[in-house]
């Protein structure tokens, strides 16, 4: 039993200073964050409560707290709650209020699609703010927000800028299909951008680049010499 009150006055202290820091901080609130590991703190006074309230009997607070551990596990593997999916009219709704956000459909389960105003929208900020609307509508986690701008008047501008909720751009939930919504091919870009900069050229730049390359050549071994 002391061990056990000591981990819970631990978790105490440790939640007390946790929430001076958030009284600190100035910075805008951000969506939730998952697949950091799990804290071994946190972990051990939630199995410390889970103890205490077997011991009094109270099994209603077991379970609430093997639901906790069980849901940050969950979150540190990067797993989506399938009992908790976002409500999908609901979210679609929710992310049609944000500011400059013009519509908003859905592609399939996971991928949230919005078009906005302007190029300034299309960032991560705004899909910030979109996934912070839909939190109280289930887990986030299983949701992917995909942003276009309507104002698009070049190849790069209509690049659609994407992001897991709770996840670094890029990065996807466990079990996730990584889908690429992007109206054109990133290698396409990539060349439309590689020839402008040719065309801008004079022909002594290319003339130069030429010789360059030939030098290269000569003097580069081949692979099976």
């Amino acid at each position: 039993m002391s061990t056990v009150r000591s981990l819970m006055g631990l978790a105490i202290l440790v939640g007390m200073l946790s929430g001076c820091a958030k009284g600190e901080s100035d910075q805008a609130p951000r969506p939730d964050r998952a697949g950091a590991p799990l804290d071994p703190i946190k972990t051990a006074a939630h199995v410390a409560a889970v103890h205490a309230a077997a011991i009094a009997g109270d099994q209603d607070a077991v379970r609430a707290q093997m639901e906790v551990v069980n849901d940050d596990f969950r979150r540190s593997i990067k797993l989506a709650d399938p009992s908790r999916a976002v409500d999908r009219e609901g979210a679609r709704q929710a992310a049609r209020q944000i500011e400059g956000v013009r519509s908003v459909a859905w592609i399939d389960r996971e991928n949230l699609f919005a078009i906005v105003d302007s190029n300034q929208a299309r960032t991560y900020d705004t899909i910030d703010r979109i996934c912070l609307a839909l939190e109280p509508l289930g887990d986030t986690l299983g949701v992917v927000v995909n942003l276009q701008s309507g104002a698009a008047s070049n190849g790069d501008e209509l690049e659609i800028l994407s992001r897991n909720c709770q996840l670094q751009p890029g990065d996807r939930a466990l079990l996730s299909r990584n889908r690429n919504v992007d109206v054109i091919d990133p290698s396409v870009r990539a060349q439309h951008r590689a020839n402008q900069v040719l065309s801008q050229q004079s022909e002594e730049d290319l003339a130069r680049q030429k010789e360059s390359m030939r030098a290269l050549e000569a003097n580069t071994p081949a692979l099976y010499d």
